[in-house]
């Protein structure tokens, strides 16, 4: 990053200022739209400030595996074209975007939201499988945060297909919804010098010291945590991370209503 640009964001923060004229705890305004994708089981479309992200989910029949013979199976995956940001190539998955994905897996996984032995339709044989797929349209930071909730709400979207005979007819959905339970929220604190902020674009995610992802359950529980940035963190620093982080999931929860 040029570092004329890094140092002119340090100052703006010390004046309790960024560079798009938000507060250090301030989120950018934030636009939903669920069931967009009709081929999919369940789907969701956010705009955060310039950063927009499509979520869908696709629900099959397959194997479980060998260790939870009873459990369906949740996989989780994003893909980070150029398209949305000249910094992203295409090929193989990147470094940026396996991470991506696993953190917010993690925080799916981690907080039991899928009740993934109702998933299970003939006990080490036939399992309902939950795919994830994450894209964003248009990357300007903060893609954990908002592909999560994009994630999460698809997932609250997201309707069985229609299933007679063992066979599954996807062109046909039900009503029945996934079984869900306690929402997780993910909200990542980022470190610049001394100042910390919420909801970072990416000129300031390309500027931070380091980062700290967290997912709060409805109930209030951390389900999962990840550290980002290469600079380390203190005690005090990760327990200022978390108690912003708990502060602003609840902020982001009202958008998913539980």
């Amino acid at each position: 990053m040029n570092e004329e640009l890094k140092e002119h964001i340090s100052e703006c923060l010390k004046s309790g200022i960024r560079l798009d004229g938000r507060g250090l705890e301030d989120l950018r305004n934030i636009e939903i739209e669920a069931n967009v994708i009709e081929t999919a089981e369940g789907s969701c479309r956010i705009k955060c400030g310039m950063t927009e992200v499509i979520v869908g989910v696709k629900l099959s029949v397959g194997t479980p595996f060998g260790d939870t013979p009873d459990d369906g199976v949740l996989m989780v995956g994003a893909e980070l074209l150029p398209l949305s940001n000249p910094d992203f190539e295409s090929g193989p998955p990147s470094i940026e975007s396996i991470e991506v994905a696993r953190v917010i897996d993690r925080g799916i996984r981690e907080s039991k939201v899928i009740d993934t032995k109702a998933l299970c339709i003939t006990k080490g044989e036939k399992v309902w499988m939950v795919m994830v797929d994450i894209c964003p349209i248009n990357t300007d930071g903060n893609l954990i945060d908002i592909g999560s909730l994009a994630a999460i709400i698809a997932l609250k979207s997201a309707t069985f297909p229609e299933m007679k005979d063992n066979i599954v007819d996807y062109k046909k959905k039900t009503k029945k919804p996934l079984p869900l339970k306690n929402f997780p929220v993910t909200a990542t604190v980022v470190k610049i010098g001394s100042n910390f902020i919420v909801d970072p674009t990416e000129a300031e995610e390309k500027a931070m010291d380091s980062r700290l992802t967290v997912s709060v359950t409805a109930d209030g529980k951390i389900c999962a945590m990840q550290k980002g940035g290469n600079e380390p963190c203190t005690i005090g620093d990760i327990e200022r991370m978390i108690d912003l982080a708990t502060a602003k999931s609840e902020e982001l929860r009202r958008h998913i209503g539980g």
